[in-house]
């Protein structure tokens, strides 16, 4: 277990920038640490043609919150890029929010699992996802876009939420 003395503050840090994916798609991110993050998604903007939530759209949630947590887990100098996701759709949902809770299974030093689960507004499951993360050394003097992380020392590196990976150039 790490010492959270060890771990960087990250209030205020913006782990959905505004040009991302996730931005787009409205996801918020309510809780963030390497053992467990936390975040919304509306269903309206990002359902399929029957008013349904749009799996993928469950996969970016689920992406982006695990990658949310492989990247503030990596540690300095370190990024994390997402190399494997599953997903099983359980019910479909067709308003409010989907809530998803990404926790760790495995943090190592090459890669990190996380389960997500997502859950409607009632609390029940909509779909549960497996994401794998690459946890990768930054290239001294590489520029990784949208570095916002704080105390992190290679120009460019960045938790980003855009449900493509953290850190992925």
């Amino acid at each position: 277990m790490t010492d959270s003395a060890d771990q960087p503050d990250f209030s205020g840090v913006d782990l959905v920038p505004a040009d991302s994916l996730a931005s787009r798609m409205g996801i918020v991110i309510t809780q963030a640490s390497a053992e467990r993050v936390v975040g919304t998604m509306p269903v309206a903007g990002n359902t399929q043609p029957y008013g349904l939530l749009h799996g993928g759209a469950s996969c970016v949630l689920a992406e982006t919150l695990g990658s949310v947590g492989a990247a503030l887990g990596a540690g300095r100098d370190r990024f994390a890029v997402g190399i494997e996701i599953n997903a099983t759709h359980h019910r479909s949902a067709s308003a409010g929010l989907v809530t998803g809770v990404a926790t760790r299974v495995h943090g190592g030093r090459t890669l990190a699992s996380y389960e997500i689960v997502l859950t409607d507004e009632s609390g029940r499951r909509v779909c549960t996802a497996r994401l794998t993360c690459l946890l990768r050394d930054a290239v001294p003097g590489s520029t990784v876009p949208g570095n916002t992380v704080p105390g992190n020392t290679v120009p460019g590196n960045t938790v980003p939420g855009d449900g493509a990976g953290a850190g992925r150039p």
